[in-house]
């Protein structure tokens, strides 16, 4: 990219290249102004003329700049230099729950609990803030060097309706990852904080269980899982998971948004009840 060969982007210097996704870059920047380094999510350059593109990187940064939790990652800035739209964020690690996950299960086995314990902090905060992430997964959630959680990417978050705004028909552009995506979601209807719970199941599932609960061929097979599929247990691939567990992890998953915890701060009642695994993993000796 034109921009990162001359290592400037607006008045930010661009150090290194800290991650890429599908339609974005993550790189280190140093602020023109200070010595403070950030991380500058700028958008591909096959992206930057796609307006839907522009337009979620500006509502990241809508939703963003009103968070303020040790657990959610701060969002400074939105702007356009030239041809490339970018967001300025808090630099906080560099790999997330789920590249970490690739590497070994165990090193996330030993410190699930208080893993869990962050993650569910930062998206509870959301929610009260009112608002649904409508992409809760691994690797939508930081790790520092020190096992710090903090919950990223608001691109498609949408507000909790309340009160009358319940009551008024309306149908979602159906967006999320396949493999963590709730029925109402699917579906296209009015979410609230109860489908970000269903896709914080599937990720604890994973997180724990090493695979996504429901996994397929093609993806319309998939998102027929997550509809009319049996909720699986966890305990057919940890036997070391307590019942508690899994049975907490089957109510967060149930198909029936009724059926399910009906907010995150129930879940950590819940969670704070219970044990995750019979006997304590071990760490894997060095």
């Amino acid at each position: 990219m034109a921009h990162a060969a001359r290592n400037q982007i607006g008045p930010y210097q661009l150090l290194r290249l800290l991650r890429t996704g599908h339609t974005s870059q993550v790189w280190v920047a140093l602020g023109g102004a200070d010595t403070e380094r950030y991380a500058l999510k700028v958008l591909k350059e096959e992206f930057r003329k796609d307006r839907s593109q522009v337009a979620q990187m500006k509502h990241e940064f809508a939703v963003g700049r009103e968070l303020e939790h040790p657990r959610v990652i701060r969002c400074f800035d939105f702007n356009i230099d030239g041809q490339v739209p970018y967001l300025v964020l808090e630099l906080f690690g560099s790999r997330n729950i789920k590249q970490v996950l690739n590497e070994g299960i165990n090193q996330i086995a030993v410190r699930a609990s208080t893993i869990i314990k962050q993650s569910a902090d930062g998206l509870a905060y959301f929610h009260e803030k009112g608002w649904v992430h409508r992409d809760v997964k691994l690797d939508n959630y930081l790790l520092d060097d020190n096992w710090n959680v903090k919950l990223i990417d608001f691109s498609l978050a949408v507000k909790i309706k309340t009160g009358l705004t319940r009551l008024i028909p309306s149908r979602a552009k159906v967006q999320g990852t396949r493999s963590y995506m709730s029925p109402e979601q699917i579906r296209g209807e009015p979410l609230d904080e109860r489908a970000d719970i269903y896709s914080f199941g599937c990720m604890l599932y994973e997180m724990i269980g090493g695979r996504p609960p429901y996994t397929a061929e093609n993806a319309d097979d998939l998102l027929h899982k997550h509809l009319r599929a049996n909720v699986p247990t966890l305990l057919s691939l940890q036997a070391n998971v307590t019942e508690e567990f899994a049975e907490l992890l089957q109510i967060m998953m149930a198909k029936n948004i009724n059926k399910r915890i009906p907010n995150m701060n129930d879940f950590r009642k819940e969670f704070s009840k219970i044990r995750i695994y019979r006997k304590p993993p071990q760490p894997t000796p060095q």
